[in-house]
């Protein structure tokens, strides 16, 4: 069996940092009360001029040189991303140019902040069908951009930065035990559009727009999806027997977090959390929490990470691998 393995990793944050007692002079709210509510106390914020590309491009240079790779060896380039650079081209195909990388395809995903686990399914089955024997794929986010800097409600739970990994084809025996993508699941239903969506866009307003979110309804629906997605993948008879070292989330709520994991029966210390310093930044988040808990050695070959994510639409996905 052709297995997707993961042989690099790398994350990019701009350097500006947004505490929650800079945003309490501009907006009513305070340090307790962010922290209170969400877990977060600062997120980076891109500087004047900064891309999402820019950003992607950091991260994706760090994965590659992690896994030893030049812009030749990369056939696909996937960028998952809900604030592109431009309406078109894909963002993928400025950060492949960026990169130096001249051969193969590049293109987005758009599924918000499961964006980074649909992308990764995506590759895998490029890679499982033999059409491309590496990618690089990355979660990227300028998400300060699209957000209201005086809706209290939204504006403290947002950060922009990226993360990326580098896939490559490698033979495995169909087992559990092998390294590399074990399973991916991916659901979404459109009918919950309004509970988190842009109100903009080249079709509709000609206009970037808003974030625009109902936080009670989003959390409700996140722990529940959250929760299903993961038990479906858990449940296929050919994982049988499989134990998760890391549960690595979609950073969105400190609560939501503990709550999936709980529901799941996954302790604290085995969830790799990184909203504190990163705040949601979207289809970045789980990249930035699996790179973080590469560096700082929790991460180790061998051991089996569970990654998921919901975003607006709604989306949501898991995949499940071994590092």
């Amino acid at each position: 069996m052709i297995r997707s393995r993961f042989t690099g990793c790398g994350s990019y944050l701009p350097e500006n940092v947004l505490s929650n007692d800079e945003l309490a002079e501009s907006v009513d709210t305070s340090d307790e009360w962010i922290r209170s509510r969400t877990g977060i106390s600062e997120r980076r914020i891109a500087a004047e001029g900064e891309l999402t590309s820019d950003l992607a491009v950091r991260a994706g240079q760090k994965a590659m040189d992690a896994a030893g790779l030049t812009p030749d060896d990369i056939d696909l380039v996937i960028v998952a991303t809900a604030t592109p650079d431009e309406t078109f081209p894909a963002t993928a195909t400025i950060v492949q140019a960026k990169l130096g990388i001249h051969r193969g395809c590049a293109f987005d995903v758009g599924a918000v902040c499961s964006g980074f686990v649909y992308a990764l399914a995506v590759a895998d089955n490029f890679i499982r069908t033999g059409q491309v024997a590496s990618a690089l794929v990355i979660g990227a986010e300028t998400f300060s951009r699209i957000i209201d800097w005086s809706d209290r409600s939204t504006c403290i739970l947002f950060g922009d930065g990226a993360g990326a990994v580098v896939l490559q084809a490698s033979e495995g025996d169909g087992t559990i035990d092998d390294r590399g993508i074990l399973k991916t699941s991916l659901r979404s239903d459109g009918r919950t559009h309004d509970l988190l969506y842009v109100d903009g866009g080249p079709s509709s307003t000609q206009s970037t727009g808003h974030l625009k979110m109902s936080g009670k309804e989003v959390f409700r629906h996140a722990v529940v999806n959250l929760t299903s997605i993961v038990r479906d993948v858990l449940c296929d008879p050919d994982l049988t027997g499989v134990e998760i070292d890391w549960l690595i989330p979609h950073q969105a709520n400190r609560r939501i977090l503990d709550s999936t994991a709980q529901k799941l029966g996954i302790p604290p210390s085995q969830v790799i959390v990184t909203i504190d310093k990163h705040a949601n930044t979207s289809a970045a988040s789980v990249p930035l929490a699996l790179s973080q808990g590469i560096s700082d050695g929790r991460v180790k070959t061998g051991d089996v990470i569970l990654m998921e994510a919901m975003g607006g639409g709604f989306t949501w996905g898991a995949c499940l691998a071994r590092w």
